[in-house]
């Protein structure tokens, strides 16, 4: 076990369980994960591997002997009438039946109606009325010639729930850890290995869980297939729902006008429509009304009386174009249905999650680390429901009087939510709280400048906020940054197709030294430029942005060198080793063939696989003997060297935050991916460079490395 999983399992002992045990003993049973896990947290919630292996053999004899699959309901149906009584493990739903005046209840899998349930059962679970509920349940079998009645009895009933946890606990056990071990143990939670995300990533996997501890809150996210847009909300909690966009009604979201029946919102957390997005889709139009008033009142009326509910909404979806075809053809929110893609509709959403920000989900990206049992989390998450933490921020920073009522609103709901799920207890330090403002900001302008282009009505706005010593922070999205002649309005309409190639766009170079009234931006890449153009800069690259590639990040300041040295103690690993090759390539192309280029790296060596690290660095000598450019490597003996840099002998320092490994994860097996092969389309980490004219070296002289 990791360090973060031995710490976790001492504060939360009995709470938590190895994420990659549900694939374990999940098998062909489609059953949530919160089931698995509840069933698991019984059985398995410790860190030692005996247990856990007795652990795993019960939860799999209780699903083989309990769980109903729909294709052996007969078997099952059988066993229960010779047992006289069976547990069973099912979906359950149950309806009024107001001809019998009795509640009937209907087993999914199983495929039994009618199974009469006492009323005092059903007002302990009210969403037994609505979506159903897992539970385990004793099912008896008692015939009886009354054709009226039914031979199925239901002795007992209880969901698949966690019965009571301890809040102040939590909040105690939660100060044990630094900010960001929990952040990697929520991101376990959700079953993610925090490895593989950045914290741009991981504050976006957040921002999903916001929709539970927040009461009405309004979330969309529209991206790329695969991402796991809707995977939180079907697996996640008791307390959600996930239906298709195209299957719900009024009455059933809202309320029945002919019965009365109260629809989703009054018995779900959160209702998350799955398949938002599709152009053709058929849409009521009174449902889009209702939702309106429903999403910005927190009330909805059908005529009869004027009912409130607290059901967050999340509307999740498919996009069928990149990010730039969209900011220069529509907005985006162009996937949207034809009805829902509405000003006065979108302007009740609060916070945009950028899909495309979201790699595709691959088996790597699982954890086998040890997290919360998903339903402990859903408890503690809904107990913040009744918490607000909207003014945390205020005694240090404030908004812009420029933003308006409703943009203020969704700024406070994603802030209170992100800290709820971050500092339980409200203990955050100033660069803690900015970070989180920041990100709430984003979420909101997000969707207003999409309505800007979609409104000509709604006025312009500047996000900022002021810290306390006065200076005002401008808060931009990713994609301005990447595409900015497409992505404001008034220039989109006369964007090209160049202005959609990131690499098009004219350098921006951030200060050397920013002030304290500015927070370094991310800037495009810029064109290749000529020996005269270069010049002394500090660039600066948000998480997550795309465009960037050796041959316009280095390429103009190595040009011409006949010496270059790399300093980067990280080339260890193959694909560090690999952003070396690439950075090769880059060289040879800026030479001629006429000439010859002496590249020199000095690194650490892998104390684990010096062999193989060694055996790479001969490989890309031999591939450069060929070429003109004569490859050495030399270790750093001491172990001490912690420069990233890029040295040229005609006059450059290129100083590197990260050094080479700039881009984030990826397939590199994958041969027919234009992100393996095209690094423009690889998403970035956050990282910095600085261009620095340094005196050259004396044309005879020997660059010596120590």
């Amino acid at each position: 076990m990791s360090q973060l999983d031995d710490k976790i399992n001492q504060h939360f002992e009995g709470l938590v369980v190895r994420k990659d045990l549900v694939k374990t003993v999940k098998g062909n049973a489609i059953v949530p994960t919160y089931v698995l896990e509840y069933l698991l947290g019984q059985y398995c919630a410790t860190n030692d591997e005996a247990t856990i292996q007795a652990g795993i053999d019960t939860v799999r004899e209780i699903l083989r002997k309990h769980y109903v699959h729909r294709n052996e309901s007969g078997l099952i149906r059988s066993t229960i009438k010779e047992k006289g009584r069976h547990k069973v493990i099912d979906r359950i739903s149950v309806a009024l039946n107001d001809k019998s005046d009795a509640y009937e209840a209907e087993f999914a899998n199983l495929g039994i109606k009618k199974v009469i349930i006492d009323s005092a059962t059903v007002k302990a679970h009210p969403k037994l009325l609505v979506g159903g509920v897992w539970c385990i349940a004793d099912l008896e079998y008692l015939f009886t010639e009354d054709k009226n009645a039914t031979p199925w009895m239901l002795a007992s009933i209880k969901p698949i729930q966690l019965s009571h946890f301890d809040f102040d606990g939590y909040v105690e056990a939660r100060k044990q850890f630094s900010t960001d071990e929990w952040i990697d143990l929520l991101i376990q939670s959700v079953g993610f290995n925090p490895q593989m995300f950045g914290k741009r990533n991981k504050l976006s996997q957040l921002v999903r869980l916001i929709p539970f501890c927040e009461r009405n809150y309004n979330l969309i996210e529209l991206g790329p297939k695969g991402t796991g847009k809707s995977h939180i909300y079907s697996e996640f909690s008791p307390h959600g729902i996930l239906i298709s966009g195209g299957e719900v009604t009024v009455p059933k979201l809202f309320v029945h006008n002919g019965t009365g029946k109260l629809g989703l919102v009054g018995y779900w957390d959160v209702v998350a429509f799955d398949e938002f997005a599709g152009k053709q889709k058929r849409v009521d139009k009174a449902l889009v009304d209702i939702m309106k008033n429903y999403m910005a009142n927190k009330s909805f009326s059908r005529g009869v009386e004027t009912l409130g509910a607290e059901a967050s909404m999340v509307f999740v979806g498919n996009t069928d174009h990149t990010v730039p075809y969209m900011l220069k053809h529509s907005d985006l929110f162009d996937p949207l249905p034809e009805k829902f893609h509405d000003s006065a509709f979108l302007d009740r959403v609060h916070s945009y999650i950028p899909g495309w920000e979201v790699d595709v989900i691959r088996g790597e990206m699982f954890s086998s680390g040890y997290g919360f049992v998903v339903d402990y989390l859903a408890e503690i998450l809904r107990s913040l429901r009744s918490h607000d933490f909207s003014d945390r921020y205020k005694a240090r920073f404030r908004i812009s009087d420029d933003i308006s009522t409703r943009d203020r609103d969704g700024i406070h709901k994603t802030f209170s939510g992100l800290m709820k799920i971050l500092f339980p207890s409200g203990e955050a330090t100033d660069a803690e709280v900015e970070e989180v403002l920041r990100v709430a900001i984003e979420g909101r302008k997000r969707v207003k400048d999409q309505l800007l282009r979609i409104d000509s009505t709604y006025p312009p706005v500047r996000f900022t906020y002021s810290k306390a010593d006065g200076s005002e922070v401008l808060v931009t999205t990713l994609e301005e940054e990447e595409y900015p002649n497409a992505y404001h309005r008034r220039v989109a309409r006369e964007s090209t197709a160049d202005d959609m190639n990131p690499q098009a766009v004219e350098l921006t170079a951030a200060p050397a030294t920013a002030t304290p009234s500015r927070q370094p931006r991310a800037v495009p890449m810029a064109p290749v430029a000529t020996d005269e153009q270069l010049k002394e800069a500090h660039l600066v690259f948000q998480e997550n942005q795309r465009g960037v590639s050796f041959d316009k990040l280095f390429g103009p300041y190595l040009k011409g060198a006949s010496r270059i040295t790399v300093t980067d103690p990280y080339l260890r690993m193959f694909h560090q080793q690999r952003n070396l090759m690439e950075l090769l390539e880059t060289i040879s192309r800026q030479s001629g063939p006429e000439d010859e280029v002496s590249v020199h790296v000095l690194t650490v060596e892998d104390e684990l696989n010096n062999d193989r690290q060694t055996e790479n660095f001969q490989k890309m000598a031999d591939a450069c003997a060929g070429i003109g450019i004569h490859f050495t490597w030399e270790y750093d003996k001491t172990g001490t060297k912690h420069d990233r840099d890029i040295t040229t002998d005609h006059g450059w320092k290129i100083v590197l935050s990260r050094g080479l490994d700039v881009f984030q994860r990826y397939e590199l097996n994958e041969a027919f991916s234009f992100i393996n092969r095209l690094q423009q389309h690889r998403q970035c980490k956050e990282f910095n460079v600085t261009y620095v004219r340094v005196a050259c070296p004396p044309p005879c002289e020997t660059i010596r490395h120590v």
